[in-house]
């Protein structure tokens, strides 16, 4: 089967070098019965890829059963892996198979493999090495045929050496490691999944609305702290809250959850390299946007203050004459009050430097 045929089959989306490889391995190790480990952040699609692998091995006719073992509680975790006897622990009222004996002959996808408690652990690593356990409260050991598929988004190494995760379950596990990078690390394949949502959540619902090429650029430019996940969501809603049949910026920036995207954001400049695209150059221009908004506001504010510096004495009376010396003052006291003593905003809004401010500060006793 060519790498294409095999995306298209179990819905792997995506055209960049680091998916391809990774369906090569993927294709690779299926046929066999050797652990898998698969890494990434959050919403990367790592349960897809254990889905393919069981999918196109030798067990698929039988159960793939999926495992997320950080959202079940430590206390009934090894219950609901092994089993139990009825009577072994209260509320225990008959005999009740663990995922284990379910996927006997099939698959074990284990989710969050890092919130395994220790305990757990070890009785797992039992199971990979000889393939049986005891239910809890039998006495009786259990024969299973299963082939075990891991994941998580921490770093597993890591987490061995602050004592969290055992070192010899690891090595058990990693014999195949399958490392999926995040969405901002393969920008190329955000459009082809941007179809595809759009496809799939418009189907026998609406005609399938238009996107813009400002509004690509936008979702092809954020960060994905959410991976795939986040950008499914993202499209769905848009299309959800949308009434022209058009998508644009202004139907996705409110949904983007990291605020380093702005409008403002097109009229800077945009290097096209697509795979060059990285953290740091969404940073400088996070950065460039943040100096623009505050030049912005410095300006208003000096107009306003030199317009009420002129107004003032403009209403003076034509018989009173004030000295500049209690303009200067009055300028900086507004300046200082408005700013709420911070000296260098305050200067920048009187066109002078802080170290003539300190000076003048100090002439005219101003604290």
């Amino acid at each position: 089967m060519k790498i294409e045929e095999f995306q298209k089959k179990f819905g792997i989306i995506g055209k960049s070098h680091e998916i391809r490889d990774l369906v090569d391995i993927t294709m690779q190790v299926a046929q066999s019965d050797i652990s898998v480990l698969i890494t990434g952040e959050s919403g990367v699609g790592k349960e897809i890829f254990a889905q393919a692998i069981h999918g196109s091995s030798q067990r698929a006719n039988k159960e793939l059963v999926s495992v997320n073992c950080g959202a079940i509680p430590e206390g009934i975790l090894e219950s609901e892996l092994f089993g139990h006897k009825k009577g072994s622990f209260t509320g225990s009222t008959e005999d009740r198979k663990g995922y284990f004996e379910v996927a006997d002959g099939g698959t074990l996808f284990l989710d969050e493999i890092a919130e395994m408690p220790l305990t757990t652990q070890v009785k797992l690593l039992r199971v990979l090495e000889t393939q049986e356990f005891m239910r809890l409260g039998s006495e009786t050991v259990t024969k299973v045929d299963v082939r075990i598929i891991a994941a998580t988004n921490k770093n597993l190494q890591r987490e061995v050496d602050s004592k969290k995760f055992r070192n010899d379950l690891y090595f058990r596990l990693k014999a195949v490691t399958l490392n999926i990078p995040p969405l901002r690390e393969r920008r190329g394949d955000i459009l082809d999944l941007t179809s595809l949502f759009i496809k799939n959540y418009s189907n026998n619902r609406r005609t399938p609305p238009q996107i813009t090429h400002e509004a690509e650029e936008l979702l092809i430019n954020y960060n994905w702290p959410g991976n795939i996940r986040e950008l499914k969501n993202v499209i769905e809603t848009s299309i959800a809250l949308n009434r022209t049949g058009t998508l644009d910026v202004d139907s996705f920036i409110p949904l983007l959850t990291e605020k380093r995207v702005d409008d403002e954001l097109r009229n800077l400049p945009v290097h096209l390299n697509r795979s060059a695209e990285s953290l740091d150059r969404e940073m400088i221009y996070r950065a460039l946007i943040e100096i623009k908004k505050d030049l912005n506001d410095l300006k208003q504010i000096a107009d306003k203050n030199q317009s009420d510096i002129n107004n003032s004495a403009i209403n003076q009376s034509m018989n009173e004459v004030v000295p500049l010396d209690e303009v200067e003052k009055r300028a900086i006291l507004n300046a200082i009050n408005f700013t709420k003593y911070n000296r260098r905003r305050a200067a920048q809004m009187l066109g002078i430097s802080e170290r003539t401010l300190y000076r003048k500060l100090k002439d005219y006793g101003i604290e």
